[in-house]
């Protein structure tokens, strides 16, 4: 059986250590940590935590049970489906020689990013979307040289019922 990217959001109690402790169950059991998000939510009195890891779908039952049972944890649900929205931001330093800066506007442009910084050798690019979104406009600039790269890993929220 194959791993899998599953995706697990959860509200959480806005305390300290709650973060801590989510990711150190994760830890202790052996499972990876491909991305973590967090931040509070419209209630400052709650956050919500989104982690993406990648392993079995037995494993991934395993780490839902072991999650809900965490003190402070409000509740948990799987993200792996169709039925969410899933985003990511990322913030890409690109170098900008003269020759290239017409090319990396075009780039830009055909991705929906916003160039949010320029200098005399550099620009910063941020660009919102799908993974797959990122990680194609992070290989089309490639050949230019990126200089750094900062990502927030997936953002889900399930669609409201009509």
């Amino acid at each position: 059986m194959s791993d899998e990217k599953h995706i697990i959001t959860m509200l959480v109690d806005n305390e300290p250590g709650v973060t801590a402790r989510v990711s150190g169950l994760f830890a202790s059991r052996g499972y990876n940590i491909e991305t973590i998000c967090g931040a509070p939510t419209a209630n400052p009195e709650m956050s919500r935590i989104t982690i993406t890891t990648k392993t079995n779908p037995e494993k991934f039952e395993q780490i839902l049970k072991h999650v809900r049972r965490l003190i402070n944890v409000i509740k948990v649900r799987d993200m792996t489906g169709e039925d969410a929205v899933k985003r990511e931001c990322a913030l890409i330093c690109v170098k900008a020689a003269p020759e290239n800066r017409s090319e990396i506007n075009r780039i830009a442009d055909s991705f929906r990013a916003r160039i949010v910084d320029t200098g005399q050798t550099h620009y910063i690019l941020e660009v919102t979307g799908r993974q797959a979104k990122v990680d194609a406009l992070i290989r089309v600039l490639d050949p230019m040289g990126i200089k750094k790269v900062a990502r927030s890993g997936i953002l889900a929220l399930y669609r409201e019922p009509e």
